[in-house]
């Protein structure tokens, strides 16, 4: 009897320590990161390549959600995304200069990768629409690490005579995949102009 009570207390302050040890858990706040580390680009993923879920991250719960619509998960009714979707933290799309009022949104070309990933990346271009009047500007982008690119391209040159279907689907699953929207493609510019419009939108 003495023995097993000297067992519990032991368990119990092991307990104890494993508590006293355990992290507290933070919550990241992804809209706030920096936009640039080291003068690299950052992109938070909200929605992997391959997957057809709607998937936002919230701001007030710092959570990634499948969005809703009466009540049931969003799923576009398409191809699934093209490569990794998601946005660039510290930028908004002010409407009163013609933003869509969101955080600048971009496709990382490369392997999927779950949701809430955070990608250093390169811009090699951007593709310019307009949605039902509003302009909606995605970044394109591949990662700057070497050993998570599937392209061996560098910018908008090499995209485009190396890979023309490339920039080809990329425009047509924008312009398709959601037909409750008029989308209209205004044009598909280079990393100049991709680098130019995330200073526009830079919080910082």
């Amino acid at each position: 009897m003495k023995y097993l009570t000297l067992i519990f207390i032991f368990l119990g302050f092991l307990s104890c320590k494993e508590k006293v040890r355990e992290p507290s858990k933070k919550t990241v706040d992804y809209y706030n990161l920096p936009t640039f580390v080291n003068d690299t680009l950052q992109a938070v993923i909200e929605i992997p390549a391959g997957t057809n879920k709607k998937i936002e991250y919230h701001i007030q719960s710092r959570q990634f959600i499948v969005d809703s619509i009466n009540h049931k998960p969003r799923s576009i009714e398409y191809l699934p995304y093209l490569g990794n979707y998601g946005f660039i933290p510290s930028t908004y799309s002010d409407p009163k200069k013609g933003g869509d009022g969101d955080a600048l949104d971009i496709l990382v070309l490369s392997e999927s990768t779950s949701s809430g990933s955070i990608i250093k990346v390169i811009p090699i271009g951007v593709l310019r629409l307009d949605d039902n009047g509003e302009s909606d500007d995605k970044i394109i982008a591949v990662p700057a690490q070497l050993a998570q690119q599937i392209l061996p391209i560098k910018n908008f040159e090499e995209l485009s005579l190396n890979y023309p279907e490339i920039r080809k689907v990329i425009s047509l699953w924008f312009q398709n995949y959601n037909p409750k929207d008029e989308i209209t493609i205004l044009s598909f510019n280079g990393e100049d102009t991709a680098y130019s419009i995330i200073k526009k939108w830079s919080k910082h």
